[in-house]
């Protein structure tokens, strides 16, 4: 069996969708989900485990050499990525059965879980294949499940939301495969690790060029990259909370996995970062989405809408990591995709409990929901000092490891940019706070209180998490420094 988990890995996901579709009831469809999003987390923590003792593992399909069939390839950095996801499926999803309910109309439930189920399958298998146009077929069901998520939003917007969604994401999945097409033209080969051998003598040809110029365009819309972002906002704010929460803490991940993939083991260093610009661009990138996007979640009305906004700040803080591609600043991208995940999971939960007891995340209608829901803004405070990156919490190792890396090239001048826009988090964060903390509770909030347990418990996980690894980092910085190790290692 244990030979067999990289498939299992894709394959239950797969079927428990399948599944879910047939029963067209709510009640077994959930029940189905829950047994896929609690195995999941077993097999990809076993096969990190695995990665760790005996090195990368090759599965190939059909007895096919990996030249001509399909082989999934697990090394360090994508079995992380493997169990983030599985992980924070597992741990979300308590929260489902009653926020689905009060968010979804009844005939809709099981497809909703099924879709859901289908869209965790497309981003495992993003993870897990070795194969470019594998990625491709991969990429797209997740984008079309997170297309009907996003559609099953109560709001009328979130159609529009998802229609958006779906027009950036087709332009990212066409330049992806355009780029995947030069690259077999000139190698012969779909193999990312074929490939990453057969490009060094003609890394500097025009083709591969052209091919990492679409690919790194395709995939930065994928993961949002500013200014190719204005999918995201509309998408988190509108879409059902549960998928919000999902979406956040996984599926850029996913992309921004594959942006390091590509860029560290297919094209390498040399090319991408001392032969072109990239570097550069990046930088310049990430910053403006630090400033620009952070700047924009402060005079925002929909608290999901400035986290939104917030999270394209954040996924300039990992790029930065990336665009330095020394130890300290990739291992400070990597940890930060781990941590981003558990603070925007635990606050967009919060906001999707304030939304199953209050009906609004609109900042004017929470005024002194603190008093109401103590745990649940408890938590959310809690989160948002990881999302400032307070000392205590995993934020502040994302960022200590990137001023780390900035002082280690010398530039003083974008240690001071990390922690001056960080400031900015303080506004909007703080905007919160100060809402449902120090005003009056509205009349409107009368009788509300803290929502059910298995509401309540995956927000308090999730922020004991935040604590835990802003403590003991060992785990989360120890994976996510071998990890960039691993990347580095294999530079050209």
């Amino acid at each position: 069996m244990q030979a067999q988990l990289p498939a299992l890995q894709v394959v239950l996901p797969l079927f428990g969708a399948l599944l879910a579709a047939m029963v067209r009831r709510s009640r077994p469809a959930y029940g189905i989900t829950v047994i896929v999003s609690l195995l999941m987390p077993v097999i990809s923590w076993l096969l990190l485990v695995q990665v760790r003792n005996e090195g990368p593992i090759s599965y190939v399909f059909g007895n096919w050499s990996a030249e001509l069939g399909i082989e999934y390839r697990i090394d360090l950095v994508n079995a992380l990525l493997l169990v983030l996801v599985s992980t924070v499926g597992a741990v979300i999803i308590p929260f489902a059965r009653k926020s689905v309910a009060a968010e979804i109309p009844e005939d809709r439930i099981a497809w909703f879980y099924s879709v859901y189920l289908l869209c965790m399958c497309g981003l495992l298998g993003v993870a897990i294949t070795g194969d470019a146009f594998n990625v491709f077929v991969f990429l797209e069901i997740s984008s079309l499940a997170t297309y009907i998520l996003i559609a099953l939003g109560r709001d009328r917007r979130a159609l529009l939301a998802a229609y958006q969604y779906l027009i950036m994401g087709t332009i990212g999945a066409t330049f992806y495969v355009i780029g995947v097409g030069m690259l077999y033209a000139m190698t012969g080969t779909l193999n990312l690790a074929m490939i990453a051998e057969r490009i060094v003598d003609i890394e500097t040809t025009r083709p591969v060029l052209a091919a990492l110029a679409f690919i790194v365009v395709g995939i930065s819309l994928k993961l949002a990259l500013f200014p190719l972002h204005v999918w995201l906002p509309n998408a988190y704010a509108y879409a059902p909370s549960f998928a919000t929460v999902f979406l956040a803490a996984t599926a850029t991940k996913i992309a921004i996995y594959l942006f390091v993939r590509f860029l560290f083991s297919v094209f390498g260093v040399g090319l991408v970062f001392t032969d072109l610009p990239v570097s550069f661009i990046l930088i310049v990138l990430s910053v403006a989405a630090m400033f620009g996007a952070a700047t924009v979640a402060v005079f925002q009305s929909d608290i999901k809408r400035m986290l939104a906004y917030s999270s394209v700040g954040q996924i300039g803080y990992i790029t930065l990591g990336i665009a330095l591609a020394n130890l300290n600043g990739l291992t400070g991208g990597m940890v930060h995709v781990l941590n981003h995940a558990l603070i925007k999971g635990a606050l967009f939960m919060a906001i999707g409990a304030v939304v199953f007891r209050a009906g609004s995340c609109a900042i004017e209608d929470i005024a002194g929901i603190g008093r109401r829901m103590p745990i649940t803004m408890s938590a959310f405070v809690i989160a948002g000092f990881g999302l400032i990156g307070v000392p205590g919490t995993a934020g502040f190792v994302s960022k200590w490891y990137l001023i780390i890396a900035s002082l280690d090239k010398g530039w003083w001048w974008l240690a001071f940019l990390i922690v001056a826009s960080s400031v900015i988090a303080v506004v909007y964060v703080g905007r919160v706070i100060e809402v449902a903390w120090f005003r009056e509770p509205n009349d409107a909030l009368k009788g509300v209180k803290d929502p059910p347990l298995e509401i309540l418990a995956p927000i308090l996980i999730m922020v004991f998490a935040i604590v835990y690894f802003g403590v003991d980092a060992d785990l989360t910085a120890g994976l996510a420094s071998e990890a960039a190790e691993a990347l580095l290692a294999g530079l050209r």
